[in-house]
């Protein structure tokens, strides 16, 4: 099993390590706020969920029920009611399509195309989060469907850009040095 250094904390890093849906909805979850809130909230899900997820439980949980869990506090993510919302939309596509197993979104893909097809076609996916996803599933969980280099690119690569390539704490410190020197040149701030 691969370890986790995004969060900060262990139980939820291991967490992502043990249960795919977890990593599934962690990644959903990052966006528009810190890569550590957004990968720490599944474990924060779980425990208001009784200790656990279940892609076909959440699905069919009550939307105020489940945008309640969302809202808690700490919430979630800076948008819980949005969040929950997709949330719910993630395991339904889940249950739908891969028997609520998050992990058959990639357990018998032959390429790399395929397995980005499967994952950008995920509620919470557009194609740069997939290619993430994709990569981190080749870094992180040895999932290396051929193709998987182009298929993830430019995030197969080198550099740590990206929360695939967090692969201990010295090296989730260079991925939020890459993140915040993009931000600054994309505000025209560069060093």
């Amino acid at each position: 099993m691969a370890e986790f250094f995004i969060t900060g904390d262990a139980e939820a890093d291991g967490l992502l390590a043990r249960e795919p849906l977890a990593l599934v909805l962690g990644m959903m979850l990052d966006q528009q706020v810190p890569m550590e809130w957004a990968f720490a909230s599944p474990a924060r899900l779980a425990q208001r969920l009784g200790g656990r997820l279940d892609a076909a439980e959440i699905a069919a949980m009550d939307p105020a029920e489940l945008e309640a869990a969302f809202k808690e506090r700490p919430a979630l993510h800076r948008f819980p009611a949005s969040m929950a919302k997709r949330a719910q939309e993630l395991c339904r596509a889940l249950v739908d399509h891969y028997e609520g197993r998050a992990e058959r979104v990639w357990a018998d893909v032959a390429t790399g195309a395929e397995l980005l097809a499967r994952v950008r076609s995920l509620p919470g996916f557009g194609d740069e989060k997939a290619r993430i996803f994709v990569a981190l599933l080749a870094k992180r969980q040895g999932v290396r469907p051929p193709g998987w280099e182009e298929a993830s690119a430019p995030f197969s690569d080198d550099l740590r850009r990206s929360v695939a390539d967090a692969d201990s704490t010295a090296a989730l410190e260079e991925v939020r040095a890459f993140k915040k020197a993009r931000k600054a040149v994309g505000k025209g701030k560069a060093d």
